[in-house]
């Protein structure tokens, strides 16, 4: 039996039925991440001996008969959220030396529900990249090709979930960290409701359009994993007060009848000729089930890529401003005054691309230019939110590509910062509206994987995932493995 290759429910019987333990599948998970290790650098951190820990107490719980959907099975967390007595490094120099004091919310759900965390992901610096290129502590790699960017932020995340090191890993989305490297890496990628998952313990790069969720194999399993971390926080304040559905109990809502709008902005230009047949023959699929297909517009969408190269760099210029090198993280050695210390800690301590928001961001707050950039932005994304609003009065859900082109080599585009910012051309709109979407595999170009974007109205994840899960039902990209790590 190849435990790496069971679905969420598939773990779960299995070791309910004590075919194997959590133990075992530990073992073997760690065995997989330390062989993949030097090949991929998917993860900054691994905690194998707290994980065996984690999985014995597991296994007594489900001997006990006290066992829920998700105990006992790994799991690997973005090393963006906060996890206690365990580095939390954002894959930034300047919290190489941190070790998070709590759990963030999310993590803090996760482990009241069993799972077994096997270490942290790596990702781009303070979810700054669109490649995971960015990261001091290297570059993760593509499971289906080594030479080739995972995509970004969440690279760490989808190339562990790809690779099948574990069947979950928390990611974060901005601007389509999550949706836009789950595409490249051929895996299911969910960006919940702005609001929709605690925020609490996710160190902030723009606290208006960050998200927590997960990548996972398919759109069932990315249901359990919803259904445990999705509700209320009150130390969250920008956490929303709305019942949560069971997701799992909702999947199987059948799609036939459901309106599905093509944005036309989407297919119009620069999107591969390849990636887009492989988009077509997916909504084709759609049709087959009962879906109808309607065009839709977004006039302003094309503004998504400036608004959002606006407001994301303001946010981050005034969340980063904490890390000055006095209370945690890089500091400065020998430092003249304090002065000195702010100036090189912060030197020190970020990278080039962190570096370049921060200064931008810095640039749109500054007197003179904020009602000209910053203010002119926000206006820009309420145009946007209005231009989904009229389009989710003509259609149920809205489908299209996720990214522009498939996996791209590294190094390619680390020179030209436009031509990187515009691989998120796709999924930057759902988060200035604040809206859910999802990207699940929906075959190969050549080799390489091609994801399906599904974006729907807020708090529709039922409505997504349920979409997703009749597309997995009927074919099974979701299934494929890279050669290397079958």
């Amino acid at each position: 039996m190849s435990l790496h290759t069971l679905s969420l429910a598939e773990l779960a019987a299995g070791l309910a039925a004590r075919k194997f333990s959590s133990v075992e599948l530990t073992r073997a998970l760690l065995g997989r991440i330390a062989a993949s290790q030097p090949q991929l650098n998917a993860l900054v951190t691994v905690t194998a001996e707290s994980a065996l820990a984690e999985a014995a107490r597991a296994d007594a719980e489900i001997a006990a008969g006290r066992a829920g959907a998700l105990t006992g099975i790994p799991l690997i967390h973005k090393d963006i959220f906060c996890t206690r007595g365990v580095l939390t490094t954002c894959g930034s120099r300047m919290l190489s030396n941190f070790v998070a004091p709590y759990d963030a919310t999310v993590v803090a759900r996760l482990r009241a529900a069993g799972t077994v965390m096997l270490g942290k992901a790596n990702m781009d610096e303070f979810a700054m990249g669109s490649s995971n290129e960015t990261s001091f502590y290297g570059p993760v790699r593509n499971p289906w090709n080594p030479a080739l960017v995972p995509g970004g932020s969440s690279g760490g995340s989808a190339a562990a979930v790809a690779a099948r090191l574990a069947p979950i890993a928390t990611a974060t989305d901005t601007g389509g960290s999550i949706r836009q490297p789950a595409a490249l890496c051929g895996v299911t990628g969910l960006k919940p409701t702005y609001g929709r998952v605690s925020r609490y313990g996710m160190v902030a790069f723009a606290s208006s359009l960050d998200q927590g969720g997960m990548i996972t194999a398919s759109a069932a399993d990315a249901a359990v994993v919803l259904r445990a971390i999705a509700g209320f926080d009150p130390r969250d304040s920008t956490s929303v007060e709305q019942p949560v559905p069971d997701y799992v109990t909702e999947l199987t809502r059948p799609v036939a009848g459901m309106r599905i709008g093509l944005l036309r902005e989407f297919f119009e230009q620069g999107l591969d000729p390849e990636n887009e047949r492989r988009i077509r023959e997916a909504l084709a699929v759609f049709e087959r089930l009962g879906a109808r297909l309607i065009e839709v517009s977004l006039p302003s969408i094309a503004l998504s890529v400036p608004a959002y190269y606006v407001v994301a760099p303001a946010e981050c210029s005034s969340n980063l401003a904490r890390f000055d090198g006095v209370r945690f993280g890089h500091r400065c050695a020998a430092p003249r005054d304090l002065m000195d210390l702010y100036e090189r800690s912060r030197a020190e301590g970020f990278g080039a691309e962190v570096k370049r928001r921060i200064m931008t961001g810095t640039y749109v707050l500054s007197a003179g230019y904020y009602d000209a950039y910053y203010l002119k932005a926000q206006q820009v994304r309420r145009l946007i939110a209005n231009d989904f609003e009229r389009a989710f009065g003509e259609v149920d859900v809205i489908m299209g590509p996720t990214t522009p082109t498939p996996a791209f080599e590294l190094g390619s585009k680390t020179s030209d910062p436009i031509t990187m910012y515009l691989n998120d051309i796709y999924t930057i709109g759902a988060n200035l509206a604040g809206l859910p979407a999802l990207s699940v595999p929906c075959g190969f170009v050549g080799a390489l994987p091609v994801g399906l974007q599904i974006i729907g109205r807020h708090f529709s994840e039922s409505r997504l995932l349920s979409a997703a899960h009749a597309y997995q039902s009927a074919t099974d990209w979701h299934r494929r493995l890279p050669a290397a790590y079958e």
